[in-house]
This record gives C-alpha cells, structure tokens and sequence, in this order.
C-alpha cells in the first residue's frame, strides 16, 4: 500500500468514526431530552433524582440491544415472519419512549409504527377491529402498536365514547380475533406499561411547565387524571378478559424509564427465538470518471445558508 493510499484509508476510517459517533449523538439527544424534562419533575416536585441505572451501563445496555433488535429484524426478514407488537398503559406511561429505542436503530420499511387517530365517522361504523386490520404486517415485517384496537377496553370505555353493550361484546371478540392473528402466522406479543399515581402526577405536571411538551397534553389526558380509579378498574377488567394463552399480557413497570425501556427490550428479544443471519461482504465498485463529465455549478441563491 502506498503512502497516499494508506493516508486515504485512514480518512475514511475516520470518517466512518464520525458517522458513527453522529448515531449516537442521536441516542444522547433523547436522552438529554429526559433528563430535562427530569429535572424539571424533580424541581417542581421538591425530590431528589430516583435511584436508576447507572448512566454507563445504561448506554452500553442500550446499543447492546439494539444491535441484537438489527439481528432479530434480519431474521424476521429472511424467514418472513409477521410480528405485532402492542404498547398499552396510562398516558406519560413511556410507550413512546421505548418504541423510539426500539425503531431508532431499524429500517423503518421493515418495522413501523402504527399509530391511529380518532376514528372517523366512517371508520365508526365499521367493524370495530377493521381499521386495525389494514395495518398489519406482511411476511418480513414488524408494526409496533402505539395504542391499538384496546382503546375500547381503555378510554373509550372511561370516556363514554362507546355502550357498555359494546365493551363486553369487544370482550368476546378479543380473544377470538388474537386467536385468529395467531394461527394466521402472526407473533402478538402485548405490553402493559405500569406507573404509579404520582408518577403520572408530576409527568402530567412537567408537560405543563415544559413548552416544547404541552402538545403531549391533550384535553383527554387532562380529564383522564380525575378518573384515575375508572381507569384502573377498566385496565383490571381488560387483563382479566384479554389475558389469553396465545397472547398474554406483559406487564412493564414503567417510574423508572430507562430500567423500563431496557427491560421491555430485552424481554421482547427473548420473544422471539432467533439467529444472526451471514451477511454477504459488501464490495463498494471503483467510482468510475468520466473526463467529458464537467459538473453544472449549483447557483448561490439555490443554497441554504450556513448559519451554523
């Protein structure tokens, strides 16, 4: 190797560092994110921060992970599995927060997040299970449930949005329909993100004080608060009737986020059985140069302008 060959390789190389570090700037935004928004929480409620993982050992845990979730989403691919993964729990719960962990990593055609609106008045007359449907996955394919077709167990059923009538029907459907997904060749696999009256409190509490989190704060969350015993009651009812043999109920505790997100990973990894799959040597070709080629020069109005 020449001296100017092996002073190429060692830029790129460099390069190839800085990118790296840049992905995990990504991790570290989220993160400084939260533990703003901790201390925010902490402040406003007169604590001190809780006991938590340590911060070394939570980053190492996390990109461990996260490279096994690349490994399973290989295997999902290669064999074509069809996977759906539900996230339920109170609102400030942190559903979002490990289903951003999860994805961050993932090639999105493969593992995507459904997220429903408020139905519209067509969807609501429709069977109630139909909207859902249209979101499941294909073979080679992971969709992540923020909230799922458990809104009726949960704040449609609090909320008066739906009769009792429709609730205890939706109880007698439920275990049918996840039946039906199983022998179909889908993997369900259902999480239930728990935290405590005070820890909903002083999240709740923090998006008020937070500008750049008041969107979270919907007038339905709001009012969930004051009905914080109908909620418990109807998730107690919901795990009594939708806690089946074929797809059970996983329970996450959830105050502590980081132990949270690590825990609801690894978990859904050991799900799964599953094998890192050979990777082919990827070979870049010689970038090929044509003398004729003369670029067209991009006029300086067309760029944005660099104010960092």
């Amino acid at each position: 190797m020449t001296e100017h060959s092996a002073d190429d390789a060692r830029a790129i190389h460099d390069r190839i560092r800085e990118e790296m570090l840049d992905g995990f700037d990504e991790e570290l935004e989220l993160e400084i994110d939260d533990d703003r928004l901790d201390a925010l929480t902490n402040e406003m409620s007169g604590h001190s921060p809780a006991e938590t993982v340590d911060r070394r050992r939570y980053f190492k845990e996390l990109f461990r992970l996260q490279g096994e979730l690349v490994k399973l989403q290989s295997w999902v691919q290669h064999n074509k599995l069809k996977v759906v993964v539900i996230f339920e729990g109170r609102d400030s719960a942190g559903k979002g927060g490990v289903i951003k962990r999860i994805t961050q990593r993932l090639n999105p055609r493969v593992c995507r997040v459904a997220a429903l609106p408020a139905p519209s008045e067509r969807e609501r007359s429709q069977w109630y299970f139909q909207r859902y449907v249209s979101h499941l996955p294909a073979g080679g394919e992971i969709v992540l449930f923020d909230r799922s077709w458990y809104n009726r167990a949960g704040v449609e059923r609090v909320m008066g949005f739906c009769t009792e009538d429709e609730v205890q029907e939706f109880f007698r459907s439920v275990p049918e329909f996840e039946r039906m997904l199983v022998r179909s060749g889908i993997i369900l696999i259902k999480y239930w993100f728990s935290i405590t009256d005070e820890a909903q409190h002083l999240r709740f509490s923090m998006r008020i004080a937070d500008p750049l989190k008041q969107w979270k704060l919907s007038p339905m969350d709001v009012q969930a608060r004051s009905r914080w015993e109908q909620y418990t009651k109807a998730k107690e009812a919901m795990l009594e009737h939708t806690h089946i043999a074929e797809a059970p109920w996983h329970v996450v505790e959830a105050v502590d986020k980081k132990k949270a997100r690590l825990n609801c990973i690894a978990h859904l990894l050991e799900q799964i059985p599953y094998q890192e799959i050979p990777q082919e040597p990827v070979l870049l070709p010689v970038r090929v140069r044509n003398p004729d080629y003369h670029r067209t020069p991009v006029p300086p109005e067309m760029y944005v302008p660099s104010r960092y």
